[in-house]
């Protein structure tokens, strides 16, 4: 029997556009999809130095994020091994990338670092949308983020079934995609970038 621990994780902020793109794949997976007990799927949110335990009782470690790789928007990459805390670290996009990046050195640091570690990130579109969601071209990602944790996941001795039940929510039942999308105002009613009465006063 398997005995490797895996953590799947996905961190980000779902208020902030594409910042959510790691939790609503870590969502999608616990949806679609049940795995055995050793594997724990996890809302990382922007918790930073409180997902440290969790970290260093892991043997293999997955992790769903937005990265500023300073590819064109909306690609996806496998980042594998000890490139992981390179790229997390390479240009920070918010204080959970700062914060997940010290999570990762303190389980070095303590002897603790997974053995195995996997970053499936996307190069993000638009952060500066206060409420918004995944714009199309990173979400239109999500799909092959999560192929490719599933493939890791059977490689860690941990396959996936499809599920026939509904699985327990990760998150607020309140924030799931399809509700928070649907009852977002429209940009006539709140407008998220600033407004565009003092955006304009230059030209003005």
């Amino acid at each position: 029997m398997n005995s490797k621990r895996i953590l799947v994780l996905g961190i980000g902020n779902i208020l902030w556009a594409d910042e959510g793109f790691g939790v609503r794949c870590v969502e999608t997976l616990n949806a679609g999809w049940a795995f055995p007990s050793q594997v724990q799927l996890m809302d990382g949110g922007t918790q930073g130095l409180y997902l440290l335990p969790y970290v260093q009782e892991a043997d293999c470690l997955l992790v769903f994020d937005a990265v500023d790789y300073g590819d064109p928007a909306g690609k996806l990459r496998e980042v594998v091994g000890d490139q992981v805390p390179r790229f997390m670290g390479a240009k920070k996009m918010s204080l959970h990338q700062t914060g997940f990046q010290e999570v990762l050195m303190a389980a070095e640091l303590t002897g603790k670092l997974p053995a195995e570690l996997v970053l499936i990130g996307v190069q993000p579109v638009e952060l500066e949308d206060y409420g918004g969601s995944l714009r199309d071209e990173v979400k239109a990602q999500m799909a092959p983020a999560i192929e490719i944790a599933l493939r890791w996941l059977k490689a860690w001795g941990a396959p996936a079934t499809v599920r026939d039940d509904v699985a327990e929510g990760l998150t607020n039942p309140a924030l799931a995609i399809d509700l928070y999308e649907d009852e977002r105002p429209s940009a006539d009613v709140a407008y998220r970038l600033g407004d565009a009465r003092f955006l304009n006063m230059e030209s003005a």
